[in-house]
């Protein structure tokens, strides 16, 4: 059976310098990134659909079994439904070269649009305690598998501290 996903918002076209809250899921909930290998692989492609589509990664964090983004559109043209099917095409044709074909990611993503700057620290500062929260590290700053296009690690975990991403 297909895992039924929130479909993007009819009401809002995802283009522009807006921010979002991102979420991957695996097929089947496989815990495709417990290995520094794979997360390596598909980060470089996920970047670099960022990359050619626009987008800067403000925080990425690789859990077991799932992908969690904050993403800002860098232009105009910036386009999140472009962003997001690139880089899950990217990711996954990557991951099946070096996994015998297996598919990685389920159909579809969970997306937030971010409203505010508020709203953007509070998805950040998710990020980057899920692995604390979920029991695979004392510290976000001791979880290999996160990390930001902007910030090294123990600054983007400052940030989240002091409440200053800007």
């Amino acid at each position: 059976m297909v895992h039924p996903y929130t479909r993007f918002c009819a009401t809002f076209d995802y283009v522009g310098c807006y921010s979002y809250f991102l979420t991957f899921v695996t097929v089947d909930r496989q815990e495709a990134f417990v290995d520094a290998i794979v997360v390596d692989l598909v980060r470089t492609q996920i970047w670099r659909a960022a990359s050619e589509k626009q987008f800067e990664i403000l925080v990425s964090c690789f859990m077991p079994d799932h992908l969690h983004l904050v993403v800002r559109g860098l232009a105009s043209d910036s386009n999140l439904k472009a962003f997001v099917k690139i880089a899950k095409q990217y990711a996954g044709f990557y991951y099946a070269q070096t996994h015998s074909g297996r598919k990685l990611w389920q159909h579809g993503i969970h997306d937030r649009i971010v409203r505010d700057e508020v709203e953007l620290l509070d998805h950040v500062r998710y990020v980057v305690n899920n692995p604390v929260a979920a029991g695979l590290a004392d510290r976000p700053e001791d979880y290999p598998f996160l990390s930001s296009q902007r910030w090294l690690t123990p600054e983007l975990v400052e940030r989240c501290r002091t409440g200053t991403l800007e």
